[in-house]
């Protein structure tokens, strides 16, 4: 099975050498690594030019954001499977994709998520741990969701689908992964594994106003596809996260 790896890049100078040799070190060796950068105004296309270029496929152009830039790699993509590293992200070992493949092969399922750390800036400090557990019929009306940085998706289900929601600035990813599951029912598989080692911080968690933005949106994403959410699920889905906290 093809492989294609997402990763959507702006001013990424600190991160994207980390980022990109995460992918390069694979032991997998059917990927197809797509780089979408936003006309990064650092030394991010510098340091891309760092590598060999025929390692990845890189565009680089002004977008609408980071879902419309994510969009762009998904049209790209000619793997039998899609999935998206962010350009502050890393895989938490070389055996990761291999590991993906082989339960997408064993389970035959469409869509398959993972466990992911939290981590500060030197990679190593874990300050969450998000480990999320078998997915259950229902689980979103109770605040359940998948991190997205884990979810590997069959690219037919994107064709069929659709793809990221350019309504959304902040939760496109969490309408999809609702649409997905929850409103299509597409067979879905747990990795029990941490895959993922995401640096702390993004948008939707960079403030008190954005994180109210984003549960305006989460409201939506139910409203966008019809249906309904359960009396707390929008309480549940923030408070859910405090046990990821890891004690010192």
């Amino acid at each position: 099975m093809k492989v294609s790896i997402i990763t959507v890049s702006y001013n990424a100078e600190k991160t994207i050498a980390d980022t990109v040799n995460s992918v390069l070190s694979q032991t997998y060796n059917n990927i197809e690594y797509i780089i979408i950068d936003g006309a990064s105004k650092d030394k991010t296309l510098d340091i891309l030019d760092s590598f060999k270029s025929e390692s990845f496929h890189l565009i680089s152009e002004p977008d609408n954001g980071l879902y419309d830039a994510m969009n762009k790699g998904i049209t790209k993509a000619t793997g039998d499977i899609v999935g998206i590293l962010n350009a502050d992200d890393v895989f938490a070992d070389t055996s990761v994709v291999e590991e993906v493949v082989k339960e997408f092969i064993k389970t035959g399922a469409d869509c398959l998520y993972s466990d992911l750390k939290y981590v500060k800036e030197d990679l190593k400090t874990t300050v969450r741990n998000w480990v999320s557990g078998d997915y259950v019929k229902g689980a979103f009306t109770k605040g359940w969701m998948p991190p997205h940085p884990t979810f590997y998706v069959k690219r037919e289900c994107y064709d069929k689908f659709g793809s990221f929601n350019l309504k959304f600035k902040t939760s496109a990813d969490y309408e999809l992964m609702l649409r997905f599951l929850h409103r299509e029912e597409i067979p879905v598989a747990y990795l029990p594994k941490t895959t993922i080692l995401m640096r702390v911080g993004g948008q939707s968690n960079a403030s008190i106003k954005n994180r109210i933005n984003a549960n305006k949106e989460d409201r939506l994403a139910w409203k966008e596809n019809g249906l309904k959410a359960g009396s707390l699920t929008f309480i549940r889905k923030p408070l859910s996260k405090l046990k990821q906290f890891v004690k010192k």
